[in-house]
This record gives structure tokens, sequence and C-alpha cells, in this order.
């Protein structure tokens, strides 16, 4: 139950943000919204306020912003269609750049509980590298091979690369000590020394953190569209709403910022999903905008509207195949 809740309140709280971004968007340029939904499927419970029909369905996994002339032509002057394009993309960008800012306020949150890394040393571990060498809790590391260390950050790239000697020079109690050791390897080939940082909370260190975060996670998913392409991600890479579900019932196991980090992730894949150039999403209208701009005259509504149709048709189509795989995942065929 705890799970079902759990993840009801993320799809909700993420598909929310993402359908506000184009819906506040859409408004702030003069866009006629018909209908501002969230969830799929029946209807739960609707309330008209203005020319704005609000509803709730039943299904939290996705929701619209039905605007006027946004799949059909019309002849109305405050229509999707007749706004200029560059409304039209900062209208459609939005809703991905709403799950975007979310991901950075959630991650911004958690470095703020858990504090930022500092280059000073909390925790030298028993018998590793850095103990044997001598170094010890509390020393603050200056350099690393000659180069000045300035973040926790430096300090893990360069002794994640170094194959081997590493030079440290450390600051103890105002007195500056060298340390020469080589790294070991991990079970997943990741270099250690033995040392992890002490951290303490800091306003702009935590909006380093965010964006650091969100640059590295929209990187993982670049690389995975490279790897999708290559051919060399499988069926058990990719999840489904059913899969996802799983995957927060089995991180809310590690409690509430493992829950948070998870729902920073959700709110940048949607987004990033969502701006890619396959029909019926975000990314796609973009394009044909784009392309509009580069004949100077708009496509046909019409023709357009039926190209995100049969896209959309194939995503569903999509859907129901991930999520049938994922739940024979669970062993439920």
């Amino acid at each position: 139950m705890t799970t079902a809740i759990t993840a009801i309140i993320i799809f909700f709280i993420v598909v929310l943000v993402h359908e506000f971004g184009h819906f506040a968007t859409a408004k702030l340029v003069g866009i006629k919204v018909q209908e501002f939904s969230i969830g799929m499927g029946p209807r739960i419970t609707k309330f008209n306020k203005g020319e704005t029909e609000y509803s709730l369905r039943i299904l939290p996994i996705g929701g619209y912003v039905k605007m006027e002339g946004e799949d059909e032509k019309s002849e109305d002057e405050r229509s999707f269609s007749n706004k200029s394009p560059i409304s039209r993309i900062l209208v459609l960008a939005s809703g991905a750049i709403m799950n975007f800012l979310l991901a950075l306020i959630i991650y911004f949150v958690i470095s703020i509980v858990v504090g930022s890394p500092t280059t000073t040393i909390d925790k030298v571990t028993e018998n590793g590298p850095a103990d044997i060498a001598g170094i010890k809790s509390g020393d603050e590391i200056v350099l690393i091979n000659n180069k000045k260390i300035e973040s926790w950050q430096e300090s893990k790239d360069i002794i994640t690369n170094t194959e081997d000697k590493i030079n440290i020079t450390v600051l103890r109690d105002g007195e500056s000590l060298s340390f020469s050791l080589t790294p070991q390897k991990d079970e997943n080939g990741n270099k250690l020394i033995g040392i992890s940082s002490k951290t303490i909370p800091s306003f702009i260190g935590s909006i380093k953190y965010a964006f650091n975060n969100l640059i590295f996670m929209i990187s993982l998913m670049f690389d995975f569209i490279k790897m999708a392409l290559t051919g060399n991600v499988s069926t058990s890479d990719v999840a489904g709403p059913i899969g996802v579900v799983q995957l927060i019932g089995e991180t809310t196991k590690y409690g509430f910022l493992s829950v948070l980090n998870l729902a920073a992730f959700i709110n940048i894949n949607l987004g990033f999903f969502n701006l890619l150039p396959i029909p019926a999403l975000d990314g796609s209208r973009i394009l044909f905008i784009l392309i509009e701009l580069l004949r100077g005259k708009p496509l046909d509504p019409e023709k357009e509207g039926m190209i995100h149709f049969i896209g959309f048709a194939i995503l569903m189509a999509l859907m129901i195949f991930i999520s049938y795989n994922d739940l024979s995942r669970l062993n439920i065929f």
C-alpha cells in the first residue's frame, strides 16, 4: 500500500508540474486553453473556471492541456496555430523545463539536508590505501598530483582516472603533508583510496550540486539514446509505469531521501523524453515549428495532427509492450 501511495503521489506531481508548465505559458502568451487534465482515461471529477475545464482522470500516468487550434485549423486569434513560432515553442518546451526545474529543486533540498561535500576528509577506511599511507580524518586535501583541488568532485575525478601512484598533499593543523599511494579497484572497476568527504550545509554548494546532477543525468540519457541506436539496449533496460512502481517500492526501503532522488530522476526522464523528436511528443511539435520557420509557412495542421495521432498510437502500442515486459519480470505470466 505504501508503494502504491508513493507511486501515485510521485506520478501526480510529475505530471502536474509538466502540464502546468504548458498551461501557464499558454495562458501567458494568450492562447485559449479548453481543458487542463491530470491523468488519463475516464474522468473522476471536473469543474469549469472561465473558458477552461479542469479535470482529474483515473490513471495518474499522464495528462494534457487542450489548446484551441493545436491539432486543427482555427480562425480564433487566440488559437495555438495563430501565435508566433517562438510563442508556440515556448509553450511546448515549458513542460520539460518545469520538470527540469523541479528536479533542480529536489536536488537542492537533498543537498541542503545531507550537506555539500568539502575537501576535508571525514572518514578513512581502515587498512585502505589512504589509511596505510598515513592520511587521517580531518585532513584537508589541497593538491593531488600537483593540481590544486577546489572541490571534492575534482579529487574524485583525478583519483578515478589515475592508474598509478597518486601524490596527495593535505593540510593538518596548519602543516602541509604529502603522501603517495596507489588506488584500489572495487568490484565495479572504480578506483578508490578509502576516504569520504566531510559534508556541510551550503546554499551555493547545493545550487552547484543540483545543476551538476541535472547535467550528469541528462548526459546519461544521451548515452542511453546512443546505446539504443547502436542496438546495445535490451528490453530489460527499459521500464514502463509498472516497472517504475516496482522501482519506487524498492527505493522506499532506503528512506525518504532515496525516494526524492528517484523523483528527481523521473522528472528529468520525462522532460528529456518529451523533447525527443518523436511524433506526438513535444519535441516533434517543436521540430515541425522549426521546419515552418525554414519554409516560411506552416504545415497543414490537419496533416500534422494525423502524424501526431499515428505517433501517439505507436507510443501506446510500445507502452503496452513495455508494460507486458514489466509484468513478465514479475513472473505474473
